[in-house]
């Protein structure tokens, strides 16, 4: 079993990567192979809207020059997808806007390519707009049939420095929770 995990973030390893870090790792703990994909760097275009997806039919964007293709390939050999993003005036980033736009046309559009994988949203804020960003991120798996785990609180960590989310127990609690029911979640629906 394996998990791929999306920092939206545009600081390559800063709070949003040490939450994603901490969910993963429990992961690992329990013998499900993970992988961090930052899109710190990346150029990612929105949606065009051009319909390409669905007249295609070839589980790609019709747009090649950016990584968006090859986060669509990670995800549908992933069991498990992590949706990571600071909180950016109220909302998610410009990138992770664009990967949530484009891959969930293509994987609508190729027959919902993504039902009954498990996936879960992890968000660092410094002070307010992270349930607006948080549920963003979690309408990407509903609307693509995704069951989604719970932890002990919403999947948010309290941070504006880069590390400092690290003193912010009850965030990284949670995190830890978030990757023993996500391990649990693909055991299960892996009959083990």
């Amino acid at each position: 079993m394996n998990v791929v995990a999306f920092n939206g973030s545009m600081r390559k390893d800063g709070n949003t990567a040490i939450l994603l870090r901490t969910v993963l790792h429990q992961l690992e703990k329990r013998g499900i192979e993970t992988e961090l994909i930052q899109l710190a760097g990346e150029r990612i275009r929105g949606c065009q809207a051009c319909g390409e997806c669905s007249r295609n039919q070839n589980k790609h964007c019709a747009i090649t020059y950016d990584c968006v293709n090859e986060c669509i390939d990670r995800m549908l050999v992933a069991d498990g997808i992590i949706l990571g993003s600071p909180v950016y005036f109220s909302n998610v980033t410009a990138e992770m806007k664009a990967l949530i736009d484009r891959a969930g046309y293509v994987i609508r559009a190729n027959g919902d390519l993504l039902q009954r994988k498990v996936g879960a949203a992890v968000v660092a804020v410094r002070r307010a707009g992270a349930i607006h960003v948080f549920n963003s991120m979690n309408h990407f798996f509903l609307i693509s049939q995704m069951i989604i785990p719970g932890s002990s609180y919403w999947n948010i960590g309290i941070g504006r420095q880069i590390g400092d989310v690290e003193h912010d127990q009850e965030g990284l609690r949670t995190m830890i929770r978030l990757g023993e029911n996500m391990a649990w979640l693909l055991h299960k629906l892996k009959g083990k």
